[in-house]
């Protein structure tokens, strides 16, 4: 029998993961060969702005409605709503959302910075 081509996962059976947005499910992160990483997470009330200087992350709203802050400006969302969120875009949740995050390529801690006034207040990047 050839091997499988596809990888199920059951998001509450991974283990939460505290980061600078909240808690996380991070699902595919330990595939070698993944060109994505899917993440599960619950906002925190103070998420802290970061950005990505190699990854696109589409957020796509659970539940909750909020904001998400681009690049400043807060742009409403809500169950449904879908964003893209490109490379250098300044970013963060706002409001008590559940939402899927999907980091291309998939998650890489080094790939989280912070402007200078935010860089006290980060927490590990774990996203």
């Amino acid at each position: 029998m050839s091997e499988k081509r596809y990888h199920l996962v059951d998001f509450p059976a991974l283990d939460p993961v505290e980061c600078c947005c909240g808690t996380t499910r991070r699902a595919f992160v330990d595939l070698d060969d993944a060109p994505a990483s899917a993440h599960y997470l619950e906002v925190k009330d103070e998420p802290t702005t970061h950005y990505h200087k190699k990854t696109t992350e589409i957020y796509l709203v659970l539940e909750g409605e909020g904001f998400l802050e681009l690049d400043g400006e807060m742009v409403p969302v809500k169950p449904l709503s879908a964003v893209m969120i490109r490379p250098g875009c300044r970013h963060r949740a706002v409001g008590k959302l559940k939402v899927i995050n999907l980091p291309i390529p998939k998650h890489d801690d080094d790939d989280f910075f912070y402007d200078e006034a935010d860089a006290d207040a980060a927490s590990p990047p774990v996203h």
